[in-house]
């Protein structure tokens, strides 16, 4: 079974059933032992880009948001069997043409990952592909807050809903995580690694 290991701000590890292994927004937290398959950055700030955290290998492909963002246009990638989608993301402080969330298909497991954003139109479309897993942001300074972060999720309706990037310079923050009010979020800790299932 597919797993997640949450980092701790916007920072996570999804490994395959196969074993490969896919770091999102390498920068916070431990775990970045296991050896690279794959790293996805949504943007290039200095807390969503930290690739000398990871070990790579000569074969680790990364994927940033130009190359997910092209010429204007969004980018379908395979590997290993893994299928990833780079979609919009932004708002007033990033602008959306540098800026993407990515739909990840693993293991039969959809995990939307929305980096740095608001609220975006395309987000209702994402509420008609079945989304088993999906993190958003919900600090309320630079990207929405929990409040619309509740209402961005019964717009996607995902079966899973796992609150991240709190606060900046923490990890973590139980209290902001405890004012989303989407009845399937989960409480997922920096450290905690979930299986992956698709319901």
């Amino acid at each position: 079974m597919a797993k997640l290991l949450y980092q701790g701000h916007a920072s996570l590890r999804l490994t395959t059933n196969s074993g490969k292994v896919i770091y999102v927004d390498p920068f916070a937290g431990e775990g970045y032992e296991p050896k690279a398959d794959l790293v996805l950055i949504t943007h290039e700030h200095y807390d969503h880009n930290d690739v000398s955290r990871v070990s790579m290998s000569p074969r680790t492909i990364i994927i940033r948001a130009a190359d997910a963002l092209a010429n204007g246009s969004y980018q379908d990638f395979e590997y290993f069997g893994v299928k990833i989608k780079g979609v919009p993301a932004g708002n007033a402080k990033h602008d959306p043409k540098e800026c993407v969330g990515y739909l990840i298909e693993i293991d039969g497991v959809k995990v939307y990952v929305a980096g740095d954003t608001d609220y975006m139109p395309y987000m209702e479309r994402l509420g008609r592909m079945g989304i088993d897993y999906a993190l958003l942001p919900i600090d309320g300074i630079f990207n929405m807050g929990p409040e619309e972060a509740t209402r961005v999720a019964n717009i996607i309706k995902p079966k899973h809903l796992i609150p991240y990037h709190m606060h900046p310079g923490t990890l973590f923050d139980m209290k902001q995580d405890m004012r989303v009010t989407y009845d399937k979020a989960m409480l997922v800790k920096p450290g905690m690694e979930i299986e992956l299932e698709h319901e």
